[in-house]
């Protein structure tokens, strides 16, 4: 009730002034004006960034006003064209959502005039933290293929300090998955691969802004990575806009398209249908795919009403579907696991301008996550246990802000109130009685007989105990926690049932200090997470930036202190499991329940302009974490657990060479290297298989030494013919459950065959495995230190570096119509190229095994108007 009385008390307060762009969005107006005041009407405007091609355009109306709206925050080139006179041009700012005031007075045509060349000294930004910016012109021709992942597939192929991973996951700057998505004022915090919830398609999306340094005051909760992404509008188009598309590829992959968007000065209507089924829809546990179709639908609607200059009016509307198979490995031939996956989501919006300098935003929501994961009709089936959930997770809240320029400061303070409600409905039983086997032979082979229920039997039978005294031992020992939900020795199946709400509360107030060539930020955010633990977080943030023009550079430096929130799902179940997670104590003492972390986040780094059409930015980061998250993955499953560590240190760089459009051809280099090294005592979760061996400090699977992405694009004049190519290095992220060679002889015969194991050459077979190796154990996907070498800190185990490539090739303009109102769209696009076999993470205790997807060609026909 008190978080009730606390929302209805913020929109009462805004009630009396209730009834632009929205977010960040900027807004840019202005009045075209000839050289003796008079207003010109019909005059073209057009706004365009040089390096992420991002461009809109308007035209004077007859008082000689324009409007610009939906700008995403950067640096612009502006350009005002009118026969008869001469070009203006301008370079502008973008940093908030309060409009910004333009008068253009043009010159007669053959007047001396100095305008501003566009290039990459004007895309230079003097802002402390790092970011890159995506507009839909590079999302339209990105190759790369992710059924349902669109969105995170599009952030890992554009950010650097972004180490990708298997089913729309992507690990930023060092980080499991601590993103916050910003859509349209919106903020969404929980996760977003497809095996939790629905993505925004990126067909909806306009532009994204995604920042991987020290995060602003306003930013909050999961903050390693924050996108802010403006959705498309048809407010101001003035036309009846739109595309419609079908494709087909590999794996059966068929879909299709639609989006329709309409308005003018006033009122405006997006919206954007997505679906497509496929036979691959999930990362697998092996190269060739098995039970793995699914299919998703999303339909996306943004509604904008402006009724006067002042007020402003929007209203998001989202939902989506996912069904899919759990994929088999060799071993689980026989499974037929299922999920589905529901999302809604409502945010209506509020903006009113109170004066040219003043802007009030208001953004409740409300959205709702919930998923179904359903086991075999016969629990035996599957292996080596068979589990069913039933989750929802809900929030809504509202977050409110006032943004004021004055003079040299631009001021924004407000308030971010939500609750999440969470239900879990949980079952698991094990089912192979070989998986928590009480005894190994001598050989440390776990003995299948279901007779022994613990250790302590195991001597009178022949055996020796399955624990870390036994010297035989090559596996996971015996895990009492599990064995009474053993169903092979008498055990009953172990059920869950919860519900819990999360409140949480936080006030921010920030700053930007214009002088000179100076920019300074400095902000506070106060956090109250009241869930299964109460914490408050105060965080101060600070930065500076400063922009040497003579040289064309920009120099940094940033800290922020954040508070980190434990992730939702699933959360109720591993707050009650405790150290160890349910195998090794259930419901006891020890079971502490997840807290809130603290970090300490330092950033230093630089922009570059080199000439007109080269821009580089570096960023060093540095980040200290008390209470450190990740997830659990149970066993071959989509479904995971929040668990926490003591201790966290990560530390890298990331980076970005881009350059401008150079009469059509554009590319940009991203790279990245994390130190990503996490501190034992470990908190939550349920099931821990190959945990790091010395129990002290380790190298998570986050941790990454290089990865690297170079796309090259080009398209003729006139939207007609154009090709992609995407390259993406990464040099392997650590293998957690086989440390060593010893380890990777216990595997099964076919996980030996899927990662190409082999003794002095001699590679594994199902009928032949290997048991023992008198010499060198090696593999194909994985480095594998030999026994003894291996160290979880220093010597990791590690995937095998991968080199992919993706190609697209096509045109905009089919039937090269001179007019280019309506077009007719073609491409193919190859996703892995060369067919290359590699692996995303293998018995990851935090990810599972998952292969990255084979050579796969999709073609795609539409019609744009």
């Amino acid at each position: 009730m008190t978080f009730i009385r606390y929302f209805a008390v913020t929109l009462l307060a805004a009630a009396p002034v209730l009834a632009q762009s929205l977010g960040n969005a900027g807004t840019i107006e202005g009045t075209v004006v000839d050289p003796m005041g008079g207003v010109v009407v019909r005059a073209e405007v057009t706004l365009h960034h040089a390096v992420s091609g991002y461009t809109q355009s308007a035209r004077s109306g007859p008082d000689g006003t324009f409007r610009l709206t939906n700008i995403p925050p950067n640096a612009y080139h502006l350009e005002v064209t009118v026969p008869g006179f001469a070009e203006f041009g301008q370079n502008i700012d973008v940093r908030n959502s309060v409009p910004i005031q333009v008068k253009v007075a043009l010159a007669l045509a053959g007047t001396a005039t100095t305008v501003m060349v566009e290039g990459a000294v004007e895309a230079l930004e003097t802002n402390p933290s790092a970011h890159v910016d995506v507009d839909r012109s590079q999302l339209l021709k990105m190759p790369s293929s992710d059924p349902g992942g669109g969105l995170s597939q599009a952030i890992v192929y554009s950010t650097g300090g972004v180490a990708a991973d298997a089913n729309g996951f992507f690990h930023p700057v060092g980080d499991h998955a601590q993103t916050s998505f910003v859509v349209d004022g919106q903020p969404i915090s929980d996760q977003q691969s497809k095996v939790f919830s629905t993505q925004l398609p990126t067909s909806a999306i306009q532009s994204m802004e995604l920042t991987t340094g020290t995060p602003n005051a306003e930013f909050g909760d999961k903050s390693s990575l924050v996108a802010q992404i403006t959705t498309r509008s048809g407010l101001g188009a003035r036309r009846v806009f739109g595309n419609v598309g079908a494709s087909y590829g590999t794996f059966g992959t068929g879909g299709g398209t639609a989006g329709l968007g309409m308005g003018n000065g006033k009122i405006g209507n997006f919206i954007a249908l997505d679906g497509f089924r496929t036979g691959r829809f999930l990362d697998t546990p092996e190269f060739t795919a098995f039970h793995d179709r699914g299919n998703n639908q999303t339909l996306f609607d943004r509604f904008d009403y402006q009724p006067s200059g002042k007020d402003a009016i929007h209203l998001n509307l989202f939902t989506a579907r996912n069904w899919f198979q759990i994929p088999n490995s060799y071993d689980q031939l026989g499974q037929d696991q299922r999920q589905r996956v529901l999302t809604w989501s409502i945010a209506p919006g509020y903006q009113r301008t109170f004066d040219a300098r003043t802007l009030l935003s208001i953004n409740p929501y409300i959205r709702k996550d919930q998923v179904s994961y359903y086991g075999s009709r016969d629990p035996f089936a599957d292996t080596p246990a068979t589990q069913q959930q039933s989750r929802q997770l809900m929030n809504w809240g509202v977050k409110a802000d006032v943004a004021a320029v004055r003079g040299r400061h631009s001021l924004k303070y407000g308030l971010d109130l939500k609750q999440t409600r969470l239900r879990e409905n949980f079952g698991f039983g094990v089912t192979d009685p070989a998986f928590n086997a009480p005894c190994i032979d001598d050989k440390g082979n776990p003995v299948a007989d279901p007779a022994p229920r613990n250790p302590a039997q195991c001597a009178g039978m022949g055996f020796g105990p399955n624990n870390r005294e036994n010297p035989n031992l090559v596996g996971t020992p015996f895990s009492p926690g599990l064995s009474p939900f053993d169903l092979t020795r008498g055990g009953k199946l172990f059920q869950f049932r919860a519900d819990a709400n999360i409140n949480q509360y936080a006030v921010y107030a920030q700053d930007m200090i214009t002088a000179g060539g100076f920019q300074f930020n400095i902000g506070f955010r106060w956090d109250r997470y009241d869930g299964l633990v109460s914490r408050t977080g105060p965080q101060p943030r600070a930065g500076i930036a400063y922009n040497i023009k003579k040289t064309g550079t920009v120099l940094r430096a940033a800290y922020a202190r954040t508070f980190e929130t434990p992730f939702n799902e699933n959360l109720l179940l591993s707050n009650a499991t405790g150290k160890g997670g349910l195998a090794q104590n259930v419901f006891g003492a020890d079971a502490v329940p997840i807290d809130p972390g603290f970090r300490n986040q330092f950033n230093a780094g630089f922009q570059q302009a080199i000439g007109k059409f080269l821009l580089i930015d570096a960023d060093y980061f540095w980040k200290y974490t008390r209470n450190a998250y990740d997830f659990a993955t149970l066993l071959n499953t989509t479904i995971s657990f929040p668990i926490s560590w003591r201790n966290s240190k990560l530390d890298g760089f990331t980076g970005k060479v881009s350059t401008t459009n150079l009469k059509g051809f554009q590319a940009y280099w991203t790279f990245g290297h994390t130190r990503a090294r996490f501190l034992f005592p470990e908190n939550g979760g349920l099931i821990f298989q190959g945990t790091p061996l010395d129990g002290s400090v380790f190298r998570i699977d986050h941790d990454q030494v290089f990865q690297s992405t170079v796309n090259l694009r080009y398209q003729r004049p006139k939207n007609a013919e154009w090709f992609a190519l995407a390259y993406r290095y990464d040099s392997g992220l650590v293998v957690s459950g086989v440390p060593d060679a010893a380890a990777a002889l216990a595997l099964t015969p076919n996980q030996q065959v899927s990662i190409g194991l082999a003794c002095n050459g001699r590679p594994a077979t199902v009928a032949n495995p290997l048991t023992s190796c008198n010499g060198t154990v090696t593999s194909k996907l994985v480095t594998l230190p030999q026994a003894g070498a291996g160290n979880d800190d220093h010597n990791p185990n590690r995937v095998k570096p991968r080199n992919i490539l993706n190609l697209g090739l096509g045109t905009d303009n089919l039937l090269h119509k001179a007019d280019g109102t309506r077009r007719f769209t073609a491409a193919v696009e190859i996703s892995n190229l060369t067919n290359v076999e590699a692996l995303y993470n293998f018995l990851s205790t935090f990810s599972g095994t998952h292969f990255l997807a084979p050579r796969a060609i999709t073609a795609r026909i539409g019609m744009t108007f």
